[in-house]
């Protein structure tokens, strides 16, 4: 394949996005880090890339905005080139019962999580489809299928993730673009750490694994299906969720 291997992952500076754009880096693809205000994590990202002989460069961008997109996106095409692999990772949470939930906190998370996803794939699927090549990852969550109650506005957006990955399966795949979900359970982060103990422990017990995953159990999943290993998988849900969302 002689198309340039360039990659963005939004929501890079930390946690899942972070590991898979460090991931996607040792893999051989230019990556563009992408980060609303955590400019020091999305450095330090680049920085490990770049010590582990990778090519790298940190980008803002609000995916609910899309002159943040427009602007992120050229920059990564001027210094890579043509961007043919995406990673939807942003996302945010502004949790409450869906009866007292305001209309301000409904949409602010639509916005980003499934309406800046559409709004990433709007802006990079053009230059894939010249190449006749690309990758689409929209990482959703295990909620997105099982509901969560205090959510509903998260996991409206990772269920509609389901809805607007396989309709551009279809739409893109005779041009050889893939567009995958990754779904994510219970993982192990910065966030999590910080929860109470006996919470993580009722979590863990519905999970049959018993624990919670890692964020470089979700980078290795969403690495291989930018991979060529992975070219005759499109619209397809993987879990990576320790079996919590099973036969969902």
């Amino acid at each position: 394949m002689s198309v340039r291997r360039t990659a963005i992952v939004t929501g890079a500076s930390k946690g899942i996005g972070a590991a898979t754009a460090i991931r996607l880096g040792a893999s051989g693809f230019h990556v563009g880090v992408g980060y609303v205000s955590d400019a020091d994590g999305a450095n330090a990202v680049v920085a490990a890339i770049l010590q582990a002989s990778g090519s790298a460069l940190p980008v803002c961008i609000d995916v609910a905005e899309p002159s943040s997109i427009e602007a992120a996106c050229t920059s990564v095409e001027s210094e890579f080139g043509a961007i043919t692999v995406l990673v939807n990772n942003a996302g945010i949470t502004r949790d409450g019962l869906s009866m007292r939930m305001s209309e301000e906190n409904w949409n602010a998370v639509i916005n980003t999580n499934l309406t800046g996803a559409f709004s990433m794939i709007k802006r990079c699927s053009p230059a894939m489809m010249k190449a006749r090549y690309g990758r689409i990852i929209n990482v959703a969550s295990a909620s997105g299928q099982l509901g969560s109650a205090g959510q509903a506005n998260y996991a409206a957006a990772k269920a509609g993730l389901v809805g607007l990955t396989r309709s551009v399966a279809r739409e893109l795949g005779s041009r050889g673009i893939t567009a995958n979900i990754v779904a994510p359970g219970p993982i192990r982060t910065a966030m999590t750490a910080e929860m109470p103990q006996a919470w993580i422990d009722k979590l863990e017990a519905q999970v049959p694994l018993g624990r919670f995953g890692t964020v470089d159990e979700v980078a290795t999943t969403i690495d291989f299906l930018c991979s060529e290993a992975a070219a005759y998988i499109t619209g397809a849900i993987i879990p990576v969720d320790g079996g919590l969302a099973m036969g969902h």
